[in-house]
């Protein structure tokens, strides 16, 4: 099977992707990995990636489908993958149709507080040390572990930064899962339980 992973900022749809591939003993692919092992091979399209990214622009679909297509040579495939983050838009989705046959699409849906929760409670440290107010406090509120430096919310953590990646990203999913479910290939998941309870549902799904 080839399976694409779908899911707003915070779902973890990174985390249950890599269990997913580990328990298949498929190739998991992470579209953001293919970026910077390209532009680190200095591959012909790793370059042109890396000068639309300096020059502060987004990839386009054309260049980041390239990337795909040059990444996946160093997997071996014929079994199946695992897909997390391409496509992510139906112009994507379209381009991707027409070079590998997708089999199943786990959509992790996560409620908008949730992803408020998940994201905004975030915290960081100077010296590269990641907390959570909920899930992983610091043992002194918002001084590091580590350093005992004060802690801070980073730009993309904060609330109206959160809320405006969530506008954006439902703009671009809404058309992307219509095309799939046309295709009777979505398998929706609940992404609010915890991780052991999310994995489980996405296995009994795929009946596994």
């Amino acid at each position: 099977m080839n399976i694409v992973f779908i899911g707003m900022p915070g779902s973890g749809k990174g985390t249950q992707a890599q269990k997913l591939a580990q328990k298949l003993n498929y190739p998991f692919v992470s579209t953001g990995d293919l970026f910077r092992s390209q532009i680190e091979k200095q591959t012909e399209i790793g370059k042109k990636a890396k000068q639309i990214i300096d020059g502060g622009n987004l990839v386009d679909d054309d260049v980041t489908f390239e990337l795909l297509k040059q990444g996946l040579k160093d997997f071996d495939i014929s079994r199946g993958l695992i897909l997390d983050g391409f496509p992510r838009n139906l112009n994507q989705a379209k381009m991707l149709d027409e070079y590998l046959k997708i089999d199943k699409v786990i959509n992790i849906n996560l409620s908008e507080s949730e992803v408020l929760t998940r994201i905004g409670g975030r915290r960081t440290c100077i010296c590269g040390a990641t907390y959570h107010i909920k899930f992983n406090p610091p043992k002194q509120k918002n001084i590091c572990d580590v350093c005992g430096k004060e802690l801070f919310i980073r730009e993309d953590a904060k609330e109206e930064a959160i809320k405006t990646r969530i506008e954006i990203y439902n703009k671009s999913v809404d058309p992307l899962l219509d095309f799939y479910r046309k295709k009777g290939l979505v398998l929706d998941i609940d992404g609010n339980p915890p991780i052991d309870e999310v994995t489980t549902e996405i296995n009994n799904k795929l009946s596994l």
